[in-house]
């Protein structure tokens, strides 16, 4: 409802309530008594009657007492007179007027016969003007109605013109900027391809996972080419209408073609582009229609060679193949999560704006922060804002950004929650078998931090940042890491002589692993090199109608539970080994832990060396303050002295004994 519909709706109802109000009013005024003209006659007869007023409508009669006030009045509707002698007439005839006297007992009054008061008179004209206003509006909701119905097939793609995104607010991805400087040499110099030959590509696929600004990209394409930007999601063309979907496509191409050349730019394309026939729907389904007009309209009878389509998504493996083909998107861009460098350019990038303080290294931030996306790396230095403007500082340090990443991580932490002793204590030993782990296996990632400070959902964290950005992982990693994960059950067992329900996303981790490890990387040498699963989502569409177990017998299934498990087994009696033959670092790196609740690099390095738990509670008092400073001075790899070297053979019988 707009504000001018909002402004008629009002004056109808001060109209209806003015002459509500009226009539009220009318009635209070008189305060008459209605009788009907023979019993008003009758009183005109008792001759109590003190003045009488008669109009064009009504008779009114009036009792005064002695000091003028009136005790009693009544009206009728009666038939009009127009002057003294035909009234005089009248009331001789009915014997109103005393024979003695001759005259009228009371006092008369007229009031012009064609005119009422001022009110009477209105009255008419507001019901009139009432009953306008609502017929008014009535066709006005029709008429509504009727243009909501034919404009539900307009686009809903919002049109912007001189954007000012550039390049150069992208970081962290150089060889993507490269894919699409081209496009926006195709949109500024036409000519200089077509006199070659090129065909300027009528669709870019920008596939990677969220966060990783691939809707960036789109819109500094559009910057840096000075042509208009549509935008629109993949969900806007779908409606409950069968056919509207497809008319948004056309609008929206329509829209286009008056304002080429120009950027279409679909987020989510794989709402409305996913794979045709895959068992799900019919032929008449409104989102196949719509997907059939958006094939048309990209590479069809008609030509768009001012119009490049730039799409968006995560599921590029669900979509239709005949969206991929050349001619439509002809070019797929892989956007991937930003390497070391990518992501110190990226943080200077959104730290633009923001007070920095002078020892802020990013180069070491950018460090401890792989697997962020661009997205979550925004975000990690709004919150240490947030956190920086929380203390009431001017600039943001180096504790607000530690502070930032834990808290993106894994959560805000929860001071304030209330642990008692007895779970503090089997927290602190689960958080140390993780964390010993972590540095007595050669291939896990250093440890950073350890505490038992409640954040998020956990009752405490080992935190082991990698030292670089390997993109493959080996399988004597996967093996430590799966050691390292076990490193609470198996301490909680050795101490406190119990399980507690702490481990189970441990166990949830160890299990995923475990079972990736044997059937999707070939990593198990009873079943080979075969894969019995993949990496990616279920989509129902294409997983419809295929065999249980991804295809394989239930020999097969049942011999992958046995590897998934003797993976498993053995890590845990490693693990169980291990934190044996260093008890005592356990006993001291726990005391610690219940003493100062958090510790890093450096304190786990000492510990590993043998510390006596007093001696570095001691250490630590001394240097607080430093950490508070500058927290990330403290993460130098720990010291891997005390890594077990197993051979394959002694590994195997240690295994086996325990």
């Amino acid at each position: 409802m707009n504000k001018k519909t909002k402004t008629i709706i009002w004056i109808v109802v001060a109209v209806a309530a003015f002459a509500l109000i009226g009539v009220l009013f009318t009635n209070v005024l008189t305060g008459a008594d209605e009788l009907t003209f023979t019993d008003f006659l009758a009183k005109l007869k008792e001759g109590k009657i003190t003045e009488l007023y008669i109009d064009a409508y009504n008779w009114t009669a009036y009792v005064k007492d002695a000091n003028g006030k009136v005790t009693e009045a009544y009206t009728t509707v009666a038939p009009s007179i127009y002057n003294y002698d035909s009234f005089y007439y009248f009331c001789h005839t009915l014997g109103v007027i005393p024979e003695a006297t001759g005259q009228l007992p009371f006092a008369l009054n007229f009031t012009d016969p064609n005119a009422g008061s001022m009110i009477s008179s209105l009255l008419p004209v507001l019901g009139i003007v009432l009953v306008a206003l609502m017929f008014w509006l009535m066709m006005r909701s029709a008429s509504g109605a009727n243009n909501a119905a034919m404009n539900i097939g307009k686009s809903k793609a919002q049109m912007q013109s001189n954007l000012k995104v550039r390049f150069s607010d992208v970081a962290g991805a150089e060889e993507e900027k490269e894919e699409l400087r081209e496009v926006v040499e195709f949109l500024k110099s036409p000519k200089k391809f077509s006199t070659l030959g090129a065909r300027i590509p009528s669709g870019v696929l920008l596939v990677g996972p969220p966060g990783t600004g691939k809707t960036l990209f789109a819109k500094a394409v559009a910057g840096e080419a000075g042509v208009p930007f549509f935008s629109v999601s993949g969900s806007d063309f779908v409606e409950m209408y069968v056919g509207v979907g497809a008319k948004r496509v056309r609008d929206l191409f329509d829209m286009a073609k008056k304002n080429q050349p120009c950027i279409i730019f679909v987020d989510e394309i794989d709402a409305v582009g996913r794979r045709r026939g895959a068992g799900l729907g019919g032929g008449h389904d409104e989102r196949e229609q719509t997907l059939n007009q958006i094939l048309v309209q990209m590479d069809g009878f008609e030509s768009n060679e001012g119009i490049i389509v730039m799409a968006a998504t995560n599921r590029a493996d669900i979509l239709d193949p005949a969206l991929l083909r050349p001619g439509r998107f002809d070019r797929q861009i892989n956007v991937n999560l930003p390497d070391v460098k990518g992501r110190e350019q990226i943080l200077k990038v959104h730290a633009r704006n923001k007070p920095m303080a002078a020892d802020v290294n990013f180069k070491t931030v950018a460090r401890i922060t792989a697997g962020f996306s661009g997205a979550e790396l925004a975000n990690l230095l709004n919150e240490a804002a947030i956190l920086a403007a929380r203390a009431g500082k001017s600039v943001i340090g180096n504790l607000e950004l530690y502070d930032g990443i834990n808290k993106v991580l894994m959560g805000p932490q929860k001071k304030s929650r209330v642990v008692t002793e007895s779970d503090k204590r089997c927290t602190a030993y689960h958080e140390a078998g993780h964390a010993i782990l972590a540095c007595l296996c050669k291939h896990c990632d250093p440890v950073h931090e350890v505490s038992i400070i409640p954040r998020g959902r956990a009752a405490g964290y080992t935190m082991t940042r990698p030292e670089t950005d390997d993109n493959d992982v080996s399988y004597n990693k996967l093996v430590d890491n799966i050691c390292m994960s076990l490193g609470g059950r198996v301490a909680e067992e050795l101490v406190i002589q119990d399980v507690t329900t702490g481990a189970s996303a441990d166990l949830q981790h160890v299990s995923d692993v475990a079972r990736r490890m044997v059937t999707q990387w070939g990593m198990s040498e009873k079943l080979g090199l075969v894969a019995y699963d993949n990496d990616q989502p279920v989509f129902m569409g294409m997983e419809y109608g295929h065999q249980s177990h991804g295809g394989y017998s239930q020999e097969t299934a049942a011999t992958i539970d046995s590897e998934v498990r003797r993976l498993i087994s053995e890590a845990h009696a490693r693990a169980t080994k291990l934190l044996k033959e260093n008890r005592s670092i356990l006993d001291n790196m726990s005391r610690v832990l219940v003493e100062k609740e958090t510790i890093y690099t450096e304190e786990v390095g000492m510990l590993m060396k043998g510390a006596d738990w007093k001696e570095v509670v001691s250490a630590m008092e001394g240097k607080e303050e430093t950490h508070k400073a500058n927290p990330f001075a403290s993460m130098t790899t720990p010291s891997k002295e005390h890594v077990v070297e197993e051979t394959p053979a002694d590994s195997a019988e240690n295994k086996t004994e325990e």
